[in-house]
């Protein structure tokens, strides 16, 4: 399949935190099993994953980063997308002087980048990912949305991934499961090549 580079969170502005409420009761008690908490907070299998995401308390950063970018609404679609999602304690990582410089309007290409840098064609679960990294003798490789690679390996019964720019993050939480793909969280903002 052939996506745009631009981006689904446009909506997250307007999205409200409501939404959780709107499955009904039955809904809810069916998919139990199913849904994920990324701390403390219900993450739906029957929504997407914008609509998950402006719920997430630890991701408030990605969700306002999302909104400056301006990206369209691809991945409140059908996808499927797999989002490497990262946290705000990761973002505080970023020297702030250049999180500020990507937020800033005159750098919203610079900001769509990085966060299609995040975002993986397909529906790749954590079972998909170590039977790729087995395959691969240890190793595998997913092109992003982006366009550049994720390089993927174990280390300590972890997955890790390398970007561009020796950056690099843990999978901390994998299989948030939304209905249009997954969110495996991330310790880790993921840099491309600039």
């Amino acid at each position: 399949m052939n996506y745009p580079k631009k981006f689904a969170f446009a909506a997250l502005a307007t999205m409200s935190v409501a939404t959780a409420g709107c499955m009904s009761m039955g809904d809810n008690m069916a998919r139990d099993e199913q849904v994920a908490y990324v701390d403390g907070a219900a993450m739906y299998p029957t929504m997407n994953i914008i609509e998950n995401a402006v719920n997430s308390p630890i991701h408030t950063t990605l969700v306002a980063a999302v909104k400056q970018a301006e990206l369209v609404d691809t991945l409140s679609g059908p996808g499927p997308f797999t989002v490497f999602a990262p946290t705000d304690e990761a973002f505080s990582r970023v020297p702030q002087s250049m999180l500020n410089s990507l937020m800033m309007d005159s750098n919203r290409a610079a900001l769509q980048k990085v966060l299609t840098y995040h975002v993986v064609p397909g529906r790749i679960t954590a079972a998909d990912l170590m039977q790729r990294i087995r395959a691969g003798n240890g190793t595998a490789t997913l092109t992003t949305v982006e366009g550049e690679p994720l390089t993927f390996t174990m280390q300590g019964g972890n997955v890790m991934i390398k970007g561009m720019n020796n950056s690099s993050a843990t999978v901390t939480q994998a299989d948030v499961m939304q209905s249009n793909g997954v969110i495996h969280v991330v310790n880790g903002v993921l840099t491309p090549s600039m």
